[in-house]
Parts: structure tokens; C-alpha cells; sequence
């Protein structure tokens, strides 16, 4: 079958691993299920395996790929939930100390086929196409979860979006305003900015400038670049959900004594389980909210997409069809 894998890693030229070509099936365990790729989309994390993070060696060459769409062996049009729980674990699945996503333990969703637990398929509705519900299992899902599960956003609140731009970012934008929350989002680029409005945000500011008002949440996936701004710009008792650090990790000031002193609220949140994948689906039906989409290409121009993330080059998801 046609994919895109690993076969080595690099921090500096993570490209150079990327390969596009032929890969055995993947193997279905008891319980499992085996989805015909209809169509599949990009995410940080693929680079980030490309560098070598959440991979080892000995498991190369790695299919790549978290998010598809397809249909099942009963052919059934589905959406593929990327995280995998632990054999015997039942609740969160996100809680799961030993879970893993596609293309960590298993081979991913940039393939012809994939293989996934039965229960790691959800219904697609109709008025979704497949490359939408492409988008939807890993940036639409986190931002669902920072916003109505970890955040506890509901209609009338105002939430700062950070970096507009990518694919959590503007999946927070479209969602937020869907359910009734104020927006306002920030980016460096003007072109940016200027898309975040057409999309749903309120407002939008250059990253780093003073906010209107102060917000009831921030939605944070930049990290180090924005972090000091996120904090000053939270209302006393406010909250910060952050499930990312495009620009690095390390902080030079965290804030501390804002944070205690206003009594914020930091909370950390990471992908979503498969009942709120469903949740988002249903809304999505129910609202005519539609992913962002920034570009579609064949799989067996899967180099061009992720050349196009490494650089920045993106509003939205990068979505490949087979």
C-alpha cells in the first residue's frame, strides 16, 4: 500500500527521514478493525516523530499519520480516533498512562489503509466530506477539549486565541464563535489576522499587542513566545488551557506570581477521548461548522505538505486524499 513513513530521524532537516512509497498492510489484531483511507491530514506531530520525538530507532521505518477518514471493513464512511488505549482500560482514554496515537506503536492514518480498535471508529455524517472529517481527530478535538472540557467556555465568555493560524488555533476561532463565545485572536502576520476575522474571531490583535478587555480564558498552544501575554491577559480567576509549544518550552518568566496572586488557573489538556470526537462530530452536523482547510494534495505529494508546515506556510489543515 501506498504511505507516508520514517526511516530516520533528524532535529535540523527533519525532511530527510520522510519517505513516500510502498508498505506492507498493517496487521489487525482480535478486536480490530482495517479503514480504507478516503482521506487523511498533517500535524505537528508528524514532524515532531520525523525529529525523533515519541519514536525509537527500532521502530523504523513508522507509517505517520494520526487523522483519516474512511470507510470500515463493514463499510460503514467513519472517523478514526487516533488515541489507542492500553489493552483493559476503561474511562478517559487520554488518562491512560500507557496509551499511545497513531503512528507511536502502530502504524498511522498517511496510508491506504490503517488499522484501529473497533471502538476508535466513529459515524461521519453525510454532510461531512471525507477530507473534513479528515481534520477532525486530533486539532478539532484538542481544541474542542480546551474549550468546553477543560476550559468549561459556555455562551458569553471571552477567549483569547493565540497564534491563529494553525490548526488548533483556528478549529478554537470557528468552534468558539459556533457556541457562542467572544474571540479574540492574535497573530504576527497581518494576512493572518485578517483571516481570523473572516473565520469568526471578534477581534484580532498582533501577537503580544494589549487586549480590549481582559478574558475569561486563553487557549495556548504557542508556549514560550506568548506565555507572559496569555497570563496578563486573564481576568482574576481566570484560565489558561495550553496543549502545546510550537515555540518552545522553557520559559523565561512563567508568571508565578500572577498566577497565584490572581488565582488563574493553568491546566494542561491533550487531544480528546473518542465520546467527545463523537460530540464534535455532532456538532459540527448540527451547526454547518466546516474545517479549514488550507490545501489538499495527493499522499504521493506528501513532501509539499509537510514542507509547507515546516515553514509555516499554513491557515488551517493540510489535508492528502488517496
Amino acid at each position: 500500500m501506498l504511505a507516508a513513513y520514517v526511516t530516520s530521524f533528524s532535529s535540523d532537516s527533519p525532511l530527510e527521514g520522510l519517505e513516500v512509497g510502498e508498505r506492507p498492510d498493517p496487521e489487525v489484531p482480535d478486536g480490530w478493525t482495517t479503514v480504507t483511507v478516503k482521506a487523511a491530514s498533517l500535524n505537528h506531530h508528524d514532524l515532531w516523530s520525523l525529529r525523533g520525538v515519541g519514536l525509537k530507532e527500532e521502530q523504523l521505518p513508522m507509517v505517520l499519520g494520526c487523522d483519516a477518514a474512511g470507510v470500515d471493513d463493514e463499510g460503514n464512511e467513519v472517523v478514526v480516533h487516533a488515541v489507542v488505549a492500553s489493552p483493559g482500560w476503561s474511562g478517559d482514554e487520554t488518562l491512560d498512562p500507557r496509551r499511545s496515537l497513531l503512528s507511536e506503536r502502530h502504524p498511522g492514518a498517511l496510508a491506504e489503509r490503517v488499522a484501529v480498535p473497533r471502538r476508535n471508529v466513529v459515524p461521519k455524517p453525510s454532510s461531512l466530506s471525507f477530507e473534513e472529517a479528515a481534520c477532525l481527530p486530533t486539532a478539532w478535538l484538542t481544541a474542542y477539549r480546551m474549550l468546553f472540557t477543560r476550559g468549561g467556555l459556555k455562551a458569553g465568555d471571552t477567549v483569547l486565541v493565540q497564534g491563529a493560524g494553525g490548526g488548533v488555533a483556528t478549529a478554537c476561532i470557528m468552534l468558539g464563535r459556533a457556541a457562542g463565545l467572544r474571540v479574540i485572536a492574535t497573530s504576527r502576520d497581518e494576512a493572518k489576522r485578517a483571516r481570523a476575522l473572516e473565520i469568526g474571531a471578534h477581534e484580532v490583535v498582533e501577537s503580544g499587542a494589549r487586549l480590549p478587555v481582559k478574558v475569561d480564558a486563553v487557549m495556548e498552544t504557542v508556549g514560550r513566545a506568548t506565555w507572559s501575554h496569555s497570563i496578563r491577559a486573564l481576568r482574576p480567576g481566570g484560565v489558561l488551557v495550553t496543549s502545546g509549544t510550537t515555540s518552545g518550552p522553557k520559559l523565561d518568566d512563567a508568571e508565578l506570581t500572577r498566577i497565584f496572586f490572581l488565582q488563574l488557573s493553568v491546566v494542561g489538556s491533550t487531544m480528546g477521548t473518542r465520546d467527545e470526537l463523537a460530540s464534535l462530530v455532532s456538532m459540527l452536523d448540527a451547526t454547518g461548522v466546516r474545517p479549514l482547510v488550507d490545501r489538499t494534495l495527493p499522499l504521493d505529494r506528501a513532501r509539499d505538505g509537510f514542507a509547507a508546515m515546516a515553514e509555516g506556510d499554513v491557515f488551517g489543515k493540510i489535508v492528502f486524499t488517496l
